[in-house]
């Protein structure tokens, strides 16, 4: 296979940054044809590299992530009506375990206005979020500080969080499979969501639909393990058969008023 040109080296770089790539942005960029980046993105799904979507690409899922900054910006106006149903679930006076995630960042900053609520939670970003919220008492796990998005992870997290029995867990996924498996790219950040799960008395899952189309090389747990999973459309119909039989609830975000 014929190597790289500069421009598609440039357009991979870009990804990694960005997270999703348009093809009129590029192509402006570029200052080129909609159809040659089209060829150029075509290429690098064939490599393996990319993967297309509709008007452009993404970056291909595998054994790395996104960025944590390219990772805010895909569907954010889905993340953030997630983060708002999320929280309508959520009752005054409750105690709550959150994990790390640009989603349940937005469940974090859909809780301002909740009273009389323990958050427990090994996320920087999270913590940033509700200590502006009087109401909320904030606990924060101990371990080691993952610099790129702000985590906090390892075993001391995970026997931190084994102290707790909470009445509800908000966890993410970086991607979700067929067989109703929940996927990340840390082991050390799924043994923490998975400690989570374990002691809570009802879990909600976030995450968007672009999770359907990922894949990730290390297992959080099933679907079947999860009470309420909150997303911004109706998933593919072998997951929707796995939420019925495990009697799953599954709310779509569009559902309330997102403003």
């Amino acid at each position: 296979m014929e190597p790289l040109s500069p421009r598609q080296s440039d357009i991979f770089d870009l990804a990694h940054e960005l997270g999703r790539l348009s093809v009129e942005m590029l192509a402006e960029r570029f200052d080129v044809t909609p159809q040659t980046i089209r060829k150029d993105l075509n290429d690098l799904c064939e490599r393996g590299m990319l993967q297309r979507i509709h008007g452009g690409a993404v970056l291909s899922s595998g054994v790395a992530n996104y960025g944590y900054e390219a990772r805010r910006e895909l569907a954010s106006e889905e993340k953030r009506r997630i983060g708002l149903k999320a929280a309508s679930l959520i009752h005054d006076d409750c105690s709550l375990l959150i994990n790390i995630g640009t989603t349940t960042e937005q469940v974090a900053t859909a809780l301002r206005g909740k009273r009389g609520i323990l958050a427990i939670t090994n996320s920087i970003n999270v913590i940033n979020i509700l200590r502006r919220f009087p109401d909320i008492e904030v606990v924060v796990a101990g371990g080691v500080l993952r610099r790129s998005d702000g985590g906090i992870v390892g075993e001391p997290a995970v026997d931190f969080i084994h102290q707790f029995k909470v009445d509800f867990a908000v966890i993410s996924a970086s991607a979700i499979d067929e067989s109703g498996a929940l996927l990340d790219y840390d082991y050390r950040e799924v043994k923490v969501a998975q400690a989570i799960i374990d002691n809570a008395r009802h879990t909600i899952l976030v995450a968007d639909s672009m999770k359907y189309d990922r894949s990730a090389p290390v297992r959080i747990g099933h679907l079947s393990q999860i009470h309420t999973f909150v997303t911004d459309r109706a998933p593919p119909d072998p997951i929707i058969r796995i939420c019925q039989d495990n009697e799953v609830s599954v709310e779509i975000a569009d559902t309330i008023e997102s403003s």
